[in-house]
């Protein structure tokens, strides 16, 4: 059965995400990357060599979240998108038509039970 295997990103929305990012660097410790968000490592890796979640702050008008006033999107790293969007389907689950396919990994997103959209993601080795 296709499966959720980790977090693979916490997305926030701000006012001023340079402002944002900065404040939980300083007061946090969290480190910065070039793309002003950041990447935790982990050991749980599927497949291996791509274990990290990432941190990144988004506009208070992004529109990646989808429509609306949710605060936050939760990336889950996956190990067969595809099976699993065929699963969520069959139990009636909304799944955005729109996919991403990038050399990190494939996207889709869904909706939760209380409309939440959520991100799943399937990395690359």
């Amino acid at each position: 059965m296709a499966r959720v295997t980790g977090v693979g990103g916490v997305f926030l929305r701000s006012k001023d995400p340079g402002a944002f990012t900065k404040w939980y660097a300083e007061h946090l410790g969290i480190k910065l990357s070039d793309f002003n968000g950041a990447a935790f490592s982990w050991s749980d890796e599927v497949p291996a060599g791509s274990g990290m979640t990432a941190w990144s702050a988004f506009p208070l008008d992004t529109k990646y979240f989808g429509e609306g006033e949710q605060q936050a999107m939760v990336n889950y790293r996956v190990d067969d998108l595809d099976a699993l969007l065929t699963e969520l389907e069959s139990k009636g689950v909304w799944i955005d038509p729109k996919r991403q396919n990038e050399v990190y990994g494939k996207f889709a997103w869904i909706k939760d039970c209380d409309g939440n959209r959520l991100e799943l993601w399937e990395p690359v080795a």
